[in-house]
């Protein structure tokens, strides 16, 4: 489904500190990702530029563990790479006892890199392929989620030619919507994710009883992301209760439940589901089944520990003919959708500040639209946004960018990739320079029938 507009007013800059505990207001210096100025790393680093807390990570990784170990479960935890895929944070991730969640063999090799065990890996998704099946066997991976009767028909036959067995979760499509943003909801009968729940236990027979390279050890969920709801889950579970419990009654052993992830964020004003509340709904369906679980968070972790700073270029008036259809004056950023894709491709709302201490009179701010740089029409990051006056220079900062942002980012217009930069409490690095339009062109050739002719 496509999002309706919020119908109510957009949180305030004081709302969003509140909601927001990394992000710290100085007097002095300016808004403060945990004790980091962000106007000092943009003088040095430059603009736009991704900052994320190292400090907010750990401790929303240690609350999520915590409040599965409250409820009486003890998962793994799988951090969904997608995600957040720089090495500095699955390194973070890997310190805290987590796993990671892959969906290619870039992925994979990512999480390798990072000092993760295999065994603690998952790798999910539709189209993995042969070679990629072939790193997953040959690292020995923790788990496949298989997707499709022929990519299980593909992976025994791979495993056989390895002398290896594959170790699989059969993932269930349960014919749920997961109530967020039509482009993420991954568990409805149309879409191109997971097995048709009355599919499965023909499927997992004919692999225990058939397929000498498969070793089945259960069953994998996932619904979507940015799920804001209990219910959804509680759908999903409750097919997935109802299939180990037939697949039992058969005589075929489960001894896993991957329950995905998509824990939702509160980005503007939504009521976002607390760990509490999700640890809770799995405890009451599947935790009676005692089975190994599985858990893939990935936004819930990361969203809120990210921004994106981004720099001024200038302020343009809207014409008589667009103020006379309610349109507002812009703000021009030097970040654009390049950078940061979610606010045109989901129609995203992602809080945004003004990074200097001095916002002047409330009765001075008005509503603009803030635009980036791209020649395209859906470059657009706040519409009718009430902010503070902003001129040519100042810094913004763009909030809840931790998840799904560099990781989408691209060089569209050719806009080389901009600087990533990791604060712990009050020291940062950069782990990931600005590339140079020098780098950006050097993988590039031109063919020598085209060259001669120069």
């Amino acid at each position: 489904m496509t999002l309706p507009p919020p119908a109510t007013p957009d949180p305030t800059p004081e709302a969003l500190l509140r909601t927001h505990p990394a992000l710290h207001e100085d007097a002095r210096r300016g808004l403060k990702l945990e004790g980091v100025a962000l106007a000092e790393i943009a003088a040095q680093v430059g603009t736009p530029c991704w900052v994320i807390g190292a400090q907010t990570l750990r401790q929303r990784a240690r609350a999520l563990k915590a409040a599965f170990g409250d409820a009486g479960l003890k998962p793994s935890f799988h951090f969904a790479v997608k995600a957040q895929d720089h090495q500095a944070t699955l390194t973070l991730l890997r310190q805290e006892g987590f796993g990671g969640d892959v969906v290619s063999g870039g992925e994979l090799q990512r999480c390798l890199r990072a000092g993760m065990d295999p065994q603690a890996l998952v790798y999910s998704g539709v189209g993995k392929t042969d070679d990629e099946l072939r790193l997953a066997l040959r690292e020995g991976i923790g788990q496949i989620n298989v997707e499709s009767p022929e990519e299980l028909a593909r992976l025994n036959a791979l495993a056989l030619e390895l002398g290896l067995r594959a170790p699989v979760a059969l993932r269930v499509n349960p014919d749920v919507d997961a109530g967020t943003h039509d482009k993420i909801t991954t568990g409805r009968a149309e879409d191109k994710f997971g097995i048709a729940a009355p599919e499965i236990i023909a499927l997992y027979r004919q692999a225990c009883e058939t397929m000498p390279g498969i070793e089945m050890r259960g069953l994998a969920v996932h619904l979507g992301s940015q799920i804001l709801t209990e219910a959804p889950y509680r759908q999903g579970y409750q097919r997935l209760a109802e299939l180990v419990t037939q697949l039992r009654t058969e005589g075929l052993a489960v001894h896993t439940l991957d329950c995905g992830g998509g824990l939702g964020i509160a980005y503007r004003d939504e009521q976002a589901p607390e760990p509490a509340r999700l640890a809770r709904v799995i405890a009451d369906i599947l935790g009676p089944l005692e089975v190994e679980l599985k858990i893939e968070p990935g936004r819930w972790l990361v969203g809120p520990a990210g921004v994106l700073v981004s720099r001024v270029i200038g302020t343009r008036a809207a014409s008589e003919a667009a103020q006379a259809l309610g349109s507002p004056d812009f703000v021009i950023l030097d970040a654009g959708m390049n950078d940061l894709l979610r606010p045109a491709l989901y129609e995203a709302w992602h809080g945004l500040l003004p990074v200097a201490p001095a916002r002047g009179a409330e009765s001075d701010w008005q509503e603009v639209d803030v635009v980036g740089p791209i020649c395209e029409s859906s470059d657009v990051f706040a519409r009718n946004r009430r902010l503070p006056p902003l001129e040519q220079g100042d810094l913004v900062a763009l909030l809840d960018a931790g998840a799904y942002g560099s990781v989408m980012s691209s060089t569209y217009n050719t806009r080389p990739f901009c600087a990533q930069v990791m604060v712990d409490g009050d020291q940062w690095r950069v782990i990931r320079p600005r590339q140079t339009l020098e780098e950006l062109l050097a993988v590039e050739s031109v063919p020598e029938w085209l060259a001669e002719q120069a």
